[in-house]
């Protein structure tokens, strides 16, 4: 039976309806190490349906996240998954010559998607027309974060101390980050310091509407700060509006990546349900599907008996 909160929440976001899910759904890429794929999912009917574009966390593809993708789908949204070329199915070593270059390639697959819309609107049968483009999220777990705050403005401090490029994109108006890194500096291990540039982001530009969910027992063995790095993006980025921290969640927030799979130490049904549906409440009221979604969420989590986490808002 699921707990009195999730049945709060589901009286919020609604039932969910039949599902379409296309994949792989190859898109251009001129250049890039192996072609782009992508799956694709929505809703089987409706109309106006925004777009959540999808960033995986290390190692992963188009065949994960099915909690939070098909969920998402299910309540009225678009989403997009491609495999990034950091996937196992590519086998591209942290000693790779492709490897330096992964992280610059994650947020252009993140920007080609957006590029290509008129091709993920074909993919699916019946898909065609029914597509809000005004109306887009970004979001990602772990380096899937890292990538996709990117598009919401955040930047990457170079060796030198200078703040880099923008590589924000004004089509997307929303943000997920769940379980994206903090600041890097000498907190850093000295092999994150070494390999992961992506790794000293700077949140000071992060001007888009985003939520930012952290566990407060995800210890990262990519630094030595505690579960407070992950949600540095809400301490230093502007437009981080909300932080939802988990009670008792490590990396994989319950299973959001998969139930049962190896990454997955925390694993949790109910954290999940909630994850999946606090995180849709934000997309609706934040894409101006439904500006009461958000507050009532918030309100239902604060009123739970037992509570599975708690929300920071500015």
């Amino acid at each position: 039976m699921p707990s009195s909160l999730v049945t709060a929440l589901d009286d919020i976001v609604g039932d969910g309806d039949p599902v379409v899910s296309v994949a792989p759904v190859t898109l251009s890429a001129p250049g890039r190490a192996v072609p782009l794929e992508v799956r694709v999912s929505a809703p089987a009917t409706g109309g106006d349906l925004p777009v959540v574009v999808f960033s995986h966390g290390n190692g992963w593809n188009l065949d994960g996240y099915a909690p939070l993708a098909a969920f998402w789908a299910s309540r009225g949204f678009v989403v997009v998954q491609p495999t990034h070329l950091d996937s196992r199915r590519n086998g591209f070593g942290f000693d790779h010559p492709v490897f330096p270059s992964i992280w610059t390639e994650r947020i252009a697959d993140l920007t080609r998607v957006l590029d290509q819309l008129d091709t993920v609107e074909a993919a699916v049968p019946g898909l065609a027309g029914r597509v809000d483009r005004d109306r887009i999220a970004a979001t990602g777990h772990s380096w899937g974060g890292q990538t996709a705050q990117a598009l919401l403005g955040a930047r990457i401090v170079g060796e030198e101390g200078h703040v880099g490029d923008d590589m924000s994109d004004s089509r997307v108006t929303a943000g997920v980050l769940l379980a994206a890194t903090g600041l890097g500096g000498d907190d850093l291990h000295p092999f994150a310091q070494a390999n992961f540039p992506f790794m000293r982001p700077a949140f000071g530009e992060l001007a888009t509407p985003t939520l930012v969910v952290a566990g407060d027992h995800d210890q990262s063995r990519m630094s030595s700060r505690g579960p407070d790095w992950f949600t540095d993006a809400y301490t230093h980025g502007p437009g981080a509006t909300d932080l939802l921290t988990l009670h008792g969640a490590e990396h994989s927030l319950g299973g959001i990546v998969g139930y049962e799979v190896a990454e997955t130490t925390d694993e949790d049904p109910e954290r999940v349900a909630v994850v999946q549906r606090l995180s849709t409440a934000y997309l609706r009221t934040a894409l101006r599907v439904d500006g009461g979604a958000w507050p009532a969420a918030r309100d239902a989590l604060r009123r739970a008996a037992d509570p599975i986490g708690h929300v920071d808002s500015k």
